[in-house]
């Protein structure tokens, strides 16, 4: 199953392209689904069908559903949001503040990437195609396997260890109360179902992002940022949609000064990610809307070609081994090397810090307690170097 995640800055028209695309999918005869996690949900209006929590039958070969975190925690997380409401109430919190205070922060994230392991073990899809929130949530969601799993495996055996002893000892005298084993149990499922996700999100094969932009200053500068971000959280971009283009033939004095604008723009988004495939979609005509709009979109963007077709097959992050010494490339394009802080951990991970993201990689146990050696930048990538215990004391071959 293919998961194809389309990102970009608000007012893009994001909605729009993954809507065409996905219409254009189940066209092409794959079984799609779309999904949409942006709380700000414009899919069933860019799709001419009321959506919710339920999937929706839109038309042979497609279906819909728009994400509802309130619905998610009632019918998929109730052990943990009945227990934290419980002891809500039991601090004196009023019953419908306690019912939004359940609802845990990253849930909503959790639940949108829980659907697509859904969707891959039913074999009910061959394609899912996700329309995001804008830029900075979508990094989250991204991230979120990498951070729920740190923090479940530093905090959470700790608590169930503390939890386990206060049953027998405070749990008898104080009034509030204690996580039961069922609460522990969906914990556990929600860690269990992250590292499946994680791997399907970092291989190449099946998740890939589309990044959608204007040709304008801020969407361009953004879409750097994201991009490089994305690399970061080891996520494969394989293509640019530019979206709102002018037509070359719009008339009027207006028009050309934007269209010259645009050409100026247009160069350096082709400059920046020259190293990704580049599609456009231009203005629509006013009398387009709808279905034929969306039809129309997806023939700029994909011409006969079929949407479900990877355009990068290759991780952001690979290791190698050359001598001695083993190399970690990460692609982090628009990134100096000074904006970059690198540290390595006592329980084998290594923490890169960028402007306001972080993100701990672990490393293959191969590399267990092996001495890094530095980092440096080479044709876009973080270049990380080890060197293993059994080499210690060898010369660097750099």
């Amino acid at each position: 199953m293919r998961t194809i995640i389309f990102n970009g800055k608000g007012g893009v028209g994001k909605t729009s392209v993954s809507a065409a695309t996905a219409r254009r999918l189940a066209r092409k005869g794959h079984r799609t689904i779309i999904m949409s996690v942006d709380t700000a949900h414009s899919l069933g209006d860019s799709l001419g069908v009321t959506l919710g929590p339920d999937i929706v039958h839109v038309e042979k070969n497609l279906d819909a559903l728009e994400l509802d975190i309130v619905h998610e925690m009632r019918t998929k997380w109730s052990a943990i949001s009945e227990y934290i409401s419980a002891f809500m109430l039991s601090q004196g919190v009023d019953d419908i503040s306690a019912e939004e205070m359940a609802i845990l922060p990253g849930m909503e994230m959790a639940s949108a990437l829980f659907y697509v392991l859904q969707f891959k073990d039913s074999g009910l899809y061959d394609v899912v195609v996700i329309d995001t929130a804008p830029t900075g949530e979508t990094l989250r969601l991204l991230s979120f396997p990498d951070v729920s799993n740190w923090y479940i495996d530093k905090v959470y055996t700790l608590v169930k260890k503390m939890i386990s002893l206060a049953r027998v000892t405070v749990g008898k005298v104080m009034d509030f109360p204690l996580p039961s084993k069922e609460v522990m149990d969906s914990v556990d499922e929600i860690k269990n179902k992250m590292e499946r996700v994680k791997e399907i999100l970092e291989d190449p094969e099946q998740t890939t992002l589309r990044l959608v932009l204007n040709p304008e200053r801020m969407a361009i500068v953004e879409t750097r940022r994201s991009y490089t971000y994305l690399c970061l959280y080891n996520k494969t971009v394989e293509c640019l949609i530019i979206n709102k283009v002018y037509p070359p033939e719009t008339d009027g004095e207006f028009f050309k000064t934007k269209l010259e604008e645009q050409a100026k723009h247009m160069e350096e988004i082709h400059e920046s990610f020259d190293q990704l495939k580049v599609m456009t979609a231009y203005m629509m005509p006013t009398e387009l809307s709808g279905s034929d709009m969306l039809d129309k979109m997806a023939d700029m963007i994909y011409g006969d070609s079929d949407p479900i077709e990877g355009y990068a097959k290759t991780s952001p992050m690979h290791f190698e081994t050359k001598k001695d010494i083993d190399y970690l490339y990460i692609k982090m394009p628009f990134i100096e090397k000074a904006d970059v802080e690198l540290f390595k951990t006592h329980d084998n991970s290594i923490i890169i810090e960028t402007s306001n993201q972080k993100r701990t990689v672990a490393l293959p146990a191969t590399l267990r307690g092996a001495e890094m050696l530095g980092a440096g930048f080479s044709d876009g990538n973080l270049v990380i170097r080890f060197r293993r215990q059994s080499n210690a004391g060898k010369k660097d071959s750099i």
